[in-house]
């Protein structure tokens, strides 16, 4: 598999981009040994151009993390990382059938401090059964009182076919609690927008300076390059996508071929994908720049849409820009959908 991703990363830069970010995620990344990270940094400096103070990151989980491996971390390039903590309470982690404990996920956030990194997130899951506001408030101070720089919440998701979806349909495990989620939500704003944390994006916040470089390249359309099977690319004009199947995906690069399909985005898909990641964000819709971009007749109709939202307090149109508000955030997705202009979509398979 690392020979495969090295081939890719030779092959891929072909265009001779410049490397602002770079990202190990999907999947558990911190499973790669030092060597292996080290590796493929090797190759990625080789044949591209990587900017200065490019943000590096790592994806981790509390019980991956040991002192050693942050060191040979760092010394592989790694400057931020990303820790799935969820939770500082072991009932919420059993729960939600994690490795970890909450005396790793607070024993690793002081070693990564310890070891030099200033630059890391960590994640927190709201509105699980087995979690109390109360609770819930001990897991946010927890995170502000450790001066952690940025965090993404995220409400818990039960997905069909999974473990745990199969727990609750036998009543072995309690059925999450909508409600509790959407006011776990809203205590999550006011208390750490009040600690000093920027609410950027929906799902994050950040001390000042300390934002997400390379998630926010994703919210502003930035071209992107992903390696590895299953890993999304993005140039503006077309998103591809790589097999997920390892076997398939090593043998096609024995053959010296990336294994992918890729589809061509029209201009109304270009549109609603600007709608879809720019409304999550504290720029939300700008649009002057959809007037410039998608024509005045499309700014005109996104605006009349929107009135409707604007009426009822989910979004506000603040010079030029559409912007969601703390209601409005709850119902992000629903709104969004009414913006999107409609248009089939054609895949095209290679």
């Amino acid at each position: 598999m690392m020979e495969a991703m090295q081939k890719e990363v030779v092959i891929a830069s072909a265009d001779k981009s410049v490397i602002n970010t770079i990202y190990f995620g999907g999947g558990t990344p911190s499973l790669l040994t030092a060597t292996e990270i080290k590796k493929l940094m090797e190759v990625v400096r080789l044949h591209f151009d990587i900017s200065s103070d490019a943000e590096i990151t790592l994806e981790a989980n509390p019980d991956d993390i040991a002192e050693q491996k942050l060191i040979q971390w760092k010394e592989a390039g790694i400057n931020r990382l990303s820790i799935g903590v969820q939770s500082f309470k072991d009932a919420d982690l059993v729960w939600m059938n994690r490795a970890h404990t909450a005396g790793q996920a607070l024993q690793c956030i002081e070693l990564v401090k310890e070891v030099g990194f200033t630059n890391f997130s960590v994640d927190l899951i709201y509105g699980t059964p087995t979690l109390s506001d109360d609770e819930w408030e001990k897991n946010v101070d927890t995170i502000v009182q450790l001066g952690v720089p940025h965090i993404s919440c995220y409400a818990l998701t039960v997905e069909p076919g999974t473990a745990l979806q199969k727990m609750i349909t036998l009543h072995k495990k309690e059925a999450v609690d909508t409600e509790k989620q959407a006011a776990h939500f809203f205590l999550l704003m006011d208390w750490l927008v009040a600690a000093g944390y920027e609410h950027y994006e929906i799902s994050n916040f950040a001390k000042p300076g300390f934002r997400s470089q390379h998630n926010s390249s994703y919210w502003q359309g930035t071209n992107y390059i992903g390696i590895g099977p299953s890993a999304h690319s993005y140039n503006g004009h077309s998103r591809r996508w790589n097999v997920s199947n390892n076997a398939l995906y090593i043998q096609a690069l024995k053959k010296g071929s990336i294994p992918f399909e890729i589809e061509k985005l029209t201009d109304v898909q270009r549109l609603n994908e600007y709608i879809m990641t720019s409304l999550r964000t504290i720029e939300g819709i700008n649009l002057d720049f959809v007037q410039r971009y998608f024509g005045e007749e499309k700014k005109k109709e996104l605006q009349n849409v929107s009135d409707q939202f604007i009426a009822n307090g989910k979004l506000q149109n603040s010079h030029h820009r559409l912007v969601l508000t703390n209601a409005g955030k709850l119902f992000a997705d629903g709104i969004t959908a009414e913006l999107f202009f409609e248009e089939g979509r054609v895949t095209i398979i290679v």
